[in-house]
């Protein structure tokens, strides 16, 4: 072989890379690849909606013995807790690094998309990568409503490499996460969703079912959860008001799709998924942490007192029966969660699917940063209750419809830690509660990020 040939050859990961990123089907396969990994178990497919994050909220009877106590009790310094924490970690940037790589590759491999098309793959990754690095913040973070907001937190990506990057303060992480879903938004802004509606068939799949992947307005959701946790209640409100014043694209689940359907209940209401991810391990993570016939160390499930007391003994609420059913399998005199059980057929859109941002917690954003309870209004009518009087204290009320309706989205823990709440309900008694503090809230950075080789 000449020296020439010899220079012609390429590495075996940039040969495979110029492939993919030669078809646009190459490059919209390795765009949902980041979507799929995000979805497992590791991430969003549990550990960041279901079970870890659900369990640090205190939703579950983990009581002594039970094979996940230590998250329970926040023993962050536990083998099993620090091998999770490190996993939930690297995995996702991991994905933003893939992300951070995926951005790159659109500039060294031009042509191959149209204009339209590269601005959408390209709007959908910056979303991503900040999403993933804002959900990092919120857990491994300080408290960021005290003087703590410009403590040390997490490091943030914007391009790929092996480098370690600096921790920066969480002021501003938050700065570059704000950047990254404006420049987001802008490259979204010719999404089919605005126009369409949530597209149900396409002959290119990245165009399917828009609410199941990055669009539009899930980044104007992104935008006003971001906001708010910042405090900017003006922006907040303002990003919330453009998904509201679009909600009809997002329509409300109606009691025939979840009440009425026994066989194939829709009890994820995905329809009202501003982003939600199709979780391969999502039926096998039911199995392993909800069925029924688990054994009591082993299932995650509220008391009955606890449960009842979360949904005000209202069996009217759509968010209550349907999912939580009792079976009386292996002697439990508890109900056991159904929200993820699978449905009788496997044709249905909804099935796999976790929401990762919904239309409720925007109109919840809406009521705190308004301070009008005619935003949780709404969403109790379209879950079989009254209204609220207007005299009702609205961040008692709000409270209450995050314990309700975030159930196995990870969403409760963060609004917990975001309003510094110092007291949440103890769910190894009948009542009472347990006292927080940020040593509860804050979860220590990883070894493997403190001490990297």
């Amino acid at each position: 072989m000449s020296c020439n040939k010899w220079l012609d050859v390429q590495p075996e990961d940039k040969f495979t890379e110029k492939q993919v990123f030669s078809s646009v089907n190459g490059i919209s396969e390795a765009l949902n690849s980041i979507y799929l990994d995000m979805a497992k178990t590791k991430l969003y497919g549990a550990n960041l909606s279901s079970t870890t994050l659900d369990i640090f909220a205190q939703r579950y009877n983990v009581m002594s013995l039970h094979a996940l106590e230590n998250f329970q009790q926040y023993k962050y310094g536990e083998k099993n807790v620090k091998e999770e924490m490190d996993l939930i970690w690297t995995s996702a940037y991991i994905n933003v690094v893939n992300a951070n790589k995926f951005i790159g590759n659109l500039d060294t491999y031009k042509g191959v998309l149209d204009a339209k098309t590269d601005s959408l793959f390209r709007g959908e990754a910056y979303a991503l990568r900040a999403m993933l690095q804002f959900d990092m913040l919120r857990m491994f973070g300080p408290i960021y409503s005290t003087a703590d907001s410009t403590k040390t937190a997490v490091p943030y990506y914007t391009e790929a490499g092996t480098d370690v990057g600096d921790i920066l303060p969480a002021n501003k992480v938050i700065q570059k996460v704000i950047i990254d879903l404006k420049k987001s938004e802008s490259l979204l802004a010719g999404d089919p969703i605005r126009t369409l509606g949530v597209i149900k068939a396409n002959e290119n799949n990245y165009l399917t079912y828009r609410n199941y992947r990055i669009n539009y307005y899930a980044v104007k959701g992104l935008q006003a959860r971001v906001y708010l946790y910042r405090g900017d209640k003006v922006s907040a409100l303002a990003s919330a008001k453009e998904v509201i014043n679009n909600a009809a694209k997002f329509p409300w689940v109606t009691a025939g799709q979840i009440l009425s359907d026994k066989v194939n209940p829709n009890r994820v209401f995905s329809t009202e998924i501003l982003f939600g991810l199709l979780s391969l391990d999502l039926y096998s993570n039911y199995r392993d942490f909800f069925a029924p016939d688990l054994v009591d160390r082993t299932i995650l499930a509220p008391s009955d007192s606890r449960l009842k007391a979360t949904f005000e003994n209202n069996e009217n609420d759509y968010r209550y029966n349907p999912n939580w059913l009792f079976t009386g399998i292996g002697g439990k005199s508890y109900k056991t969660f159904f929200k993820y059980a699978d449905v009788a057929d496997i044709k249905k859109d909804y099935r796999l699917i976790v929401s990762l941002l919904r239309l409720s917690e925007v109109y919840y954003i809406a009521a705190e940063s308004e301070q009008n309870v005619a935003y949780l209004n709404t969403v109790r009518n379209n879950r079989g209750l009254l209204d609220l009087p207007v005299t009702a204290n609205l961040n008692t009320e709000l409270q209450k419809e995050y314990q309700k309706e975030f159930f196995g989205e990870g969403q409760l823990w963060f609004y917990y830690k975001r309003r510094n709440v110092t007291a949440i309900p103890n769910p190894l008694a009948a009542s009472g509660n347990i006292t927080m503090n940020a040593a509860k809230y804050v979860v220590p950075l990883p070894l493997s990020e403190l001490n990297p080789r």
